[in-house]
């Protein structure tokens, strides 16, 4: 259905891919892997249209629906939930529309042998099954169970996209799409702002999809519940593999120390023939022997190995300043809004040192309580930072705050202050920004 062509993204020197073909088939599931910055949520714009590739080409065929939920995305903050998901169904009136126009203009003909008269009859089979997909008949009863699938309750239906966090939001984009089921769905990390639950659930749903998958995760379990072919990106080059992700690395890895076992037997065989080459080359009974080594040599196809991506980030944080024994304490802490009770009587004491998880299921109140620790919410009760703490804060939702037009260099130039900013080119080589990269542009990273 999706067939990806020779395809090149080139930024300055650097090849993000290099002449990359894939073919997505109806029944796929495939999982996208590599590192970060290999490429793959480009790929994914590219597929969709919103990134233009260097080389090559994309081809989509024009009945062919794609479904894409990206890692970020502007909400409409408007709409309450169920109408915002329910928006998934805009093109039914059209597809209803049509129908009937069609179904007027049969019962006016007579040219029932003619080739018009037949595409009109493919015509209306196409919408009907495509309507009866989309459950025309019943979308509000859809809406709702998909929604609450995904963690939503039934009081939550009727209140605003704007009261919920950014995970919250993107379940209700991820449900549109699972609401259109399109032939082709990709999903860009999609159990990023899903619990436990929603995750399970999400993964009984994609398990069963009659459709196409791509999808983006670093969870290995959801990759290996899900897909049936694995494809990795490295280093400019993608690697295809018929199986899901866990049974990929024992194949690559196999594949790697096949690779390196031959490699090492073809350098011997080339050095212990280049020996013979040379001791038999100047004698004149043997010389014609030798010419046929070098021959066969000129010949022999060398073995490459598979380039290995093997950067890793190496970064450590500054020694910071001693601080008192007691680094927050709270008291009595609640928050609500409006009407809506998100926690009550807190009582919390964090010491120096300690290393805290907070979880819970989302809507809990972790990203609230967070915020609240941070400063950037009022609430009621009691709220005491301790003596010489310095709190740093990196949000959800941290990307939203970046002018996507500046450079790398650009947006963290903006921030340093003082000895470091001599160092910011090697502070972004320990973040795997190297070269070029730091002179693109958020928008393309």
């Amino acid at each position: 259905m999706v067939s990806i062509n020779n395809f090149s993204v080139i930024f300055g020197q650097r090849a993000l891919f290099k002449n990359i073909s894939l073919f997505i088939s109806k029944k796929d599931k495939i999982g996208l892997v590599g590192k970060n910055g290999a490429g793959k949520s480009t790929l994914l714009k590219s597929v969709m249209g919103l990134h233009k590739g260097t080389e090559g080409d994309i081809t989509i065929p024009k009945e062919t629906t794609v479904g894409y939920l990206p890692q970020e995305m502007v909400h409409n903050e408007t709409s309450t939930i169920l109408e915002e998901a329910s928006s998934a169904f805009s093109d039914i009136s059209v597809l209803e529309e049509r129908s009937n126009q069609i179904s007027v203009e049969l019962s006016t003909r007579e040219d029932y042998q003619s080739e018009y008269y037949s595409n009109l009859i493919e015509e209306l089979n196409d919408i009907n099954d495509r309507l009866q997909v989309l459950g025309s008949g019943n979308k509000e009863q859809m809406v709702e169970r998909v929604l609450k699938g995904l963690g939503f309750m039934t009081s939550d239906m009727d209140r605003l996209m704007s009261e919920f966090s950014g995970g919250w939001k993107m379940r209700v984009e991820l449900a549109k799409i699972l609401l259109i089921q399109p032939d082709v769905v990709l999903l860009d990390e999609p159990t990023n702002h899903l619990d436990i639950d929603s995750i399970e659930w999400l993964e009984s749903f994609l398990s069963t999809y009659p459709g196409a998958i791509v999808m983006i995760s670093h969870d290995r379990n959801f990759l290996d519940a899900i897909t049936n072919r694995t494809v990795e990106i490295s280093i400019g080059r993608i690697y295809d593999y018929k199986f899901s992700y866990s049974k990929y690395l024992e194949q690559r890895e196999a594949e790697l120390e096949s690779q390196i076992e031959a490699a090492k037997a073809q350098q011997k065989y080339i050095k212990d023939t280049e020996i013979l080459i040379n001791k038999f080359r100047a004698k004149k009974n043997k010389a014609s022997f030798a010419q046929s080594l070098i021959k066969k040599l000129d010949k022999l196809e060398r073995i490459d190995l598979d380039q290995l991506d093997s950067s890793a980030m190496k970064f450590s944080f500054p020694p910071a300043p001693r601080s008192g024994k007691a680094v927050v304490t709270a008291e009595s802490l609640s928050k609500t809004y409006d009407d809506l009770l998100v926690f009550n009587n807190v009582d919390l004491l964090i010491g120096r040192q300690e290393k805290i998880a907070l979880v819970g299921k989302n809507g809990a109140g972790k990203t609230t309580l967070t915020k609240i620790l941070t400063n950037k919410l009022n609430y009621e009760g009691k709220l005491e930072v301790g003596h010489n703490v310095d709190i740093g804060y990196y949000a959800q939702d941290q990307t939203e705050t970046l002018d996507p037009e500046k450079t790398v260099f650009q947006t963290i130039d903006d921030e340093a202050q003082g000895e470091i900013r001599t160092q910011l080119r090697g502070l972004l080589g320990t973040f795997l920004f190297q070269g070029e990269d730091i002179d693109l542009s958020l928008i393309h990273i």
